[in-house]
């Protein structure tokens, strides 16, 4: 067994099939896709998909040999857990029983969910009630269904560290319930790497691995389209780290490239990343 290396769906050209996609992903020498379920309407739709689309994403994975572990299911940000708003709020319910049952037609393992209360709305003690409510609820249809949901850190005070993520863990107490970290995202807000990784290395369901720009007291930070090596993150540090505590789960290389002119173009910005990173995976003995 090998450690698997994913990449990113918005790191491929929109314009691809899934066919397409996955295929595209197995020459660039990766072993899986993670899907993104965005805010947008059209992303949003494919939670409506026929048995037949649903079929089809599961005949490509088994001819190309590139699975689709993972969702990312960002959803959420339009339609938020604790949002003040009923109707949002009962949603963002639908949307996530939606979610749960394509993943458990798919074969999907972990949903990742945005670590928001709400997005565009304000912040409260009832929003953060409501977003505890209905992840506990969640997390009951995710058991039965035997999907794991796993929040990400986020690039907003609600969920910014593992610790935060570790007393809603405590209190939401499902064993389905999960984080799923990102290095850059954690290397934003000054979190102690050591400390966040050694606390909540028996939570970690997956590993983003992107750059970012760090939040100061003038800047609000970057968090994405960030170059490999150019961000705060410290690579070395984090992956000795990731070593030290043990982890032993999969790497998802996140990356934008939606809007590179060609697909050419597309893999050379990849493949710039994999140069950047395989390197120093080896060095630390994560590869």
């Amino acid at each position: 067994m090998k450690r698997p290396i994913g990449l990113y769906e918005k790191a491929t050209p929109k314009q691809m099939t899934w066919p397409e996609r996955l295929l595209f992903a197995k020459e660039l020498g990766f072993d899986f896709v993670e899907m993104s379920i965005d805010e947008t309407d059209a992303r949003l739709s494919r939670l409506d998909w026929t048995k037949e689309e649903r079929l089809d994403i599961v005949k490509a994975i088994y001819e190309t040999g590139v699975r689709i572990p993972s969702i990312c299911f960002s959803g959420h940000r339009r339609y938020p857990l604790g949002s003040s708003d009923a109707s949002i709020e009962e949603k963002s319910l639908v949307l996530m029983q939606k979610c749960i049952e394509l993943a458990q037609d798919l074969g999907v393992r972990v949903i990742q969910l945005a670590g928001y209360d709400v997005y565009y709305e304000e912040k409260s003690p009832e929003t953060r009630r409501r977003f505890m409510k209905n992840l506990r609820k969640a997390c009951d249809w995710a058991e039965q269904c035997q999907v794991i949901l796993a929040i990400e850190i986020m690039d907003d005070m609600f969920i910014n560290s593992i610790e935060k993520y570790l007393a809603i863990e405590k209190e939401i107490n499902s064993p389905y319930l999960f984080v799923y970290p990102d290095t850059g995202n954690v290397s934003a807000w000054h979190n102690d790497l050591y400390s966040e990784f050694y606390l909540g290395h028996k939570s970690i369901a997956a590993m983003h691995l992107k750059d970012t720009y760090a939040v100061t007291e003038t800047q609000k930070g970057q968090f994405r389209d960030v170059p490999f090596g150019k961000g705060c993150v410290d690579w070395e540090e984090c992956f000795r780290v990731l070593k030290e505590t043990n982890y032993q789960g999969a790497f998802l290389i996140e990356m934008w490239s939606e809007n590179c002119k060609t697909v050419e173009e597309t893999k050379a910005a990849i493949q710039e990343a994999q140069a950047f990173l395989y390197p120093l995976l080896e060095k630390a003995g994560l590869r």
